[in-house]
């Protein structure tokens, strides 16, 4: 989805790359939307979204399921609510299965489960069935985190699912056009290779950064209807 606006890069930071997303999707006839953001870099982003639009936002918490003896390479990723989203092309070429992960992907769901205690002190997702739903991100590299969003957020039953990034790579916005129903995106630059390039100033986010942007949201109605 694009409205044909110039856009400068690199971005000052992620609030002016989430004011811009906003007004693309302001205008997007959303019907009783509700922005979820990938923390920690989505919130940042989807502050002046949920504001723009006068929804509630709230964290939608994913984990990288990591190599057991690589952890910073992905071999797939979960989502609070869903079931683990493996990189299969990745797994055949390493030889490793899914049972080969599982003690992986239990120590995530664990660290899962705290942040999402740190960030809504257990309190549940805001209610997405039936209704328009933004997933945010600050950027789409592999893409791993955000399909498994997706996909949970999905089998809630949304009436329209968006995810929503400021920039990312093409192989990979339009691979996850398969599981969103538009992908909202400002730039698919050549020569992509991570995110932070696309960005002046791209600090990363502390849990306390996260509360602090959650709490501005409270006017918004963060803890709106379920």
């Amino acid at each position: 989805m694009g409205d044909g606006r110039r856009v400068f890069m690199p971005f000052a930071d992620r609030a002016e790359a989430g004011t811009l997303l906003a007004g693309m999707l302001a205008e997007a006839g959303l019907a009783d939307p509700v922005v979820l953001a990938l923390p920690r870099g989505g919130v940042a982003v989807a502050a002046p979204i949920a504001e723009r639009l006068g929804a509630p936002m709230d964290v939608l918490v994913t984990r990288k399921i990591g190599h057991p003896w690589q952890p910073e390479l992905g071999m797939g990723a979960i989502a609070e609510g869903g079931d683990p989203v493996f990189d299969a092309e990745l797994l055949s070429q390493l030889d490793i299965t899914a049972g080969d992960l599982e003690p992986v992907v239990r120590k995530e769901r664990a660290e899962l489960a705290r942040r999402v205690m740190v960030y809504r002190g257990g309190r549940p997702l805001p209610a997405t069935a039936g209704r328009d739903v933004v997933v945010v991100d600050d950027g789409l590299a592999t893409g791993g985190t955000a399909r498994a969003a997706l996909r949970a957020v999905r089998a809630t039953g949304p009436r329209r699912l968006l995810l929503a990034v400021p920039v990312g790579s093409a192989r990979t916005v339009n691979a996850l056009g398969e599981e969103a129903d538009d992908v909202v995106v400002l730039a698919t630059p050549p020569g992509f290779h991570a995110v932070g390039q696309w960005y002046e100033r791209f600090d990363q986010l502390t849990d306390a950064d996260v509360l602090r942007l959650l709490r501005r949201d409270d006017g918004a109605g963060r803890h709106g209807r379920r």
